[in-house]
Parts: structure tokens; sequence; C-alpha cells
């Protein structure tokens, strides 16, 4: 098997392209259209979820998840005087760390336009210690749009949404941007879509909705797909900078993809991840075993929904995760790609996952 090449315009697509839980609906278009000539079938189902099928010999179904949503946010209100400039304060959608978010571009997704904004930040030495040395929290960040205060209320509305707004870029043998959580392995997904001929198993390709806030699209999916095994797909951390000591780093960039062992939402089956890492082993592919302390992926989503089911994961390492900075090396990406083809190339109902 030839090793995955990267089609960076269409990674670039997908990160830069906004979509915030809840309203995904500009990422929903591509990855209808990526699976225009990839799948047998398409549906969409009442959340925004997107199952895209290629249908196999045998009745043996797997589902595979990347979810589509990025973290951002809602505008809670319309803040100023007559006379005066507007702000917009902002309720999150997602796991947001307040301190990246000062001095940052933002875009204001209303009903008619798309408005740019900054989120400012006071001169240091306009301010005390105690405000230089407090965190800031996401009830302090507020939105200039640059216009008058009657104008922006005007043009913007509360339930508006908001995203970061940041290019992708190569950065070295990294591809760094916003929202490679998860469309990096939302992307992974599609190529493997585009690679997988004749399959034993019905494969079910699920872009899932909501997963920052819940994995809500995921447990949903999980009912109406009712797969016999699910893989998830999801980035992980990558600690391996100066400010952390080695046995924090969870994975390392350009090692190769992560084999889930665990997160703080699920255990997969030991029986599925050994054999991600038998075939792994067999086909040459790099990959690192992931142990993440904390955070949740689709896997859970879909582990005990509709009954218990065999699960497993594999990990894109994430270097500044939940920033606009976030960061993967582009051979852990092929990496993901050729592990997850070989993996759905094998499945035949054969293997016993049952414990």
């Amino acid at each position: 098997m030839e090793p995955h090449q990267l089609d960076e315009s269409m990674a670039v697509e997908l990160t830069e392209t906004s979509g915030v839980p809840g309203y995904e609906d500009r990422i929903r278009e591509l990855v209808r259209a990526e699976f225009a000539d990839s799948v047998d079938r398409v549906r969409t189902d009442a959340m925004g979820n997107v199952v895209g099928t290629i249908d196999g010999s045998t009745d043996y179904e797997v589902a595979v998840a990347a979810h589509m949503d990025e973290i951002g946010f809602m505008v809670s209100h319309v803040e100023g005087d007559e006379g005066e400039s507007g702000f917009l304060k902002l309720d999150a959608l997602g796991g947001w760390d307040a301190r990246v978010l000062k001095a940052q571009r933002v875009t204001v997704h209303t009903e008619d336009e798309d408005l740019p904004g900054v989120i400012g930040s006071p001169p240091p030495h306009t301010m005390d210690p105690e405000e230089r040395e407090t965190p800031p929290d996401v009830e302090d960040v507020a939105v200039d749009l640059g216009l008058p205060y009657e104008e922006v209320e005007d043009r913007v509305s509360v339930g508006d949404l908001v995203t970061m707004d940041q290019s992708t870029e190569l950065v070295g043998e990294t591809l760094t941007g916003k929202a490679m959580d998860d469309r990096i392995c939302l992307y992974a997904m599609l190529q493997t879509a585009q690679a997988i001929d004749n399959p034993d198993a019905t494969i079910h390709f699920c872009a899932t909705v909501q997963e920052e806030v819940g994995l809500r699209g995921a447990r949903a999916l999980g009912v109406d797909v009712d797969p016999d095994l699910a893989i998830a797909m999801d980035v992980t951390v990558a600690n391996d900078v100066p400010e952390f000591d080695e046995g924090e780093h969870v994975t390392r960039l350009g090692e190769g993809t992560a084999i889930k062992l665990k997160d703080g939402s699920v255990i997969t089956s030991p029986k599925v991840h050994r054999r991600f890492k038998a075939i792994a082993e067999d086909e040459g592919i790099d990959y690192q075993l992931e142990v993440l302390p904390a955070g949740g992926t689709d896997t859970a989503g879909f582990q005990h929904t509709h009954g218990a089911k065999p699960v497993g994961a594999l990990s894109i390492p994430n270097r500044y995760m939940h920033t606009v900075t976030e960061a993967v090396h582009r051979d852990d990406v092929a990496a993901t790609v050729d592990l997850l083809t070989a993996f759905l190339e094998r499945e035949d109902g054969t293997a016993d996952y049952m414990l």
C-alpha cells in the first residue's frame, strides 16, 4: 500500500471553513460533496449528522466517526450606549481557555452577512498588577466590530455565531491553524472513504455534530446506525513542547497515528486496539499508544448507546489544542489514513471482539 499523500487544499478548506456546534451547515455541504463520488449513499439526520455508506458483501456493519463542529461562541448580548461604540458579549460553545482569546480576530456570522471583528486586549501598562495576574473568563471577553452601537444593534442579533479568524498554513512539517480539532480527522475519514474499494463489511462514515458540547451527535447516531463495531477519530494532546516533562507528553508529533487505549470518557475494547496495533506492525505503519488522562471523544458516544458495542479509536497528535494555532504533523495524518484504510479493508465480521 502506497503511503497517503496530504491533500493540502482539502485540509485547508476543511479547517478554515466555520461550523460551531449545532450550526455545522457549511462543513456539512463540504462533506456531502466529498462523499458524492466515494460512497454508495448519503443521508443527513435531524441533528445534522451526515452518514456516507459503502455497502459491503456481508451484513457486518462498521461505523467510523469524526466530528464536524469546532469550538466557537454565540452572541449573548449587544453592549453599549447611543453615540458610543458597540461591543458583543459571548457565550462559549465548547471548552475555551480565555487566555488565548485576547488580541484575536474573529468573524461574526449573522443571518445576512459575515462581519469581521476583534477581541481586544488592554495594554499591559494600563493594568494594575492584580489585573495582569488574574486570568480572564470568557464572560470578560468582548468583540469589537469597529462600529457605533446603533449599527451593531441593527446588524447583529442575540444568537448570532462567532468563530476565530485564522488561516491554515504549512509550517515546516506541520499543518497549523484553527479547528484541526476535529477537521483534520474529518479529512482523514473522507480520504479513507475514497481509498476503500469493495469492502466485505458495510461501512458507515459518520460526520457527527455537537461533539464539543457533549458528544451529542454521536450518541443519537449510535442508536440510528447501531453498528457491530464503532471506530472514532479525533485529535489528541501532544504536549511535546518545552513546558512539559516527557511523562506529560501523551503523544509526540511525527511518531505516527495514536491508537487510543483510554481517555476521560472511554476505555477502548482491548481486542480492537490490539488488532489496530497488529495491523500497523504488519503494514509497517508508524503508531504510538495513547493514554489521555482527561477529555472525551465520540468513541464514548457509540460504546453503550443502544446496547454494548466494541469500540476503538485512532487519534492524530495535536499541539496547542483549542487554540487558533493547533498543529499536526503531516506524517501522522498519513499514518492515520493508512491504518484506518488497512483496518477497514480487513474487517469481514470474523474477528471476535467480545470479551
